[in-house]
């Protein structure tokens, strides 16, 4: 995670604070620089957040996806 973040010019905090959704709308200059040390395009990224929710008790949460993701 710590590499991630410098590798993206954003602090580790504010890295943190993305992934674990407490920053809501993080700008999209950082969300491009995290998706280009990631090596993945912004069309994926934007296929993932915008994904359905699967029903209680059906497959994985958002949660365990981003964490399957990292």
């Amino acid at each position: 995670m710590l590499d991630t973040a410098l590798e993206a010019g954003v602090s580790p905090e504010t890295y943190r604070k993305i992934e674990s959704g407490r920053v809501a709308t993080p700008a999209f200059p950082t969300i491009a620089a995290i998706a280009d040390v990631l090596s993945l395009s912004l069309d994926a990224v934007w296929a993932e957040i915008n994904r359905p929710e699967p029903a209680l008790g059906q497959g994985s949460s958002r949660r365990a996806r981003k964490q399957l993701a990292s």
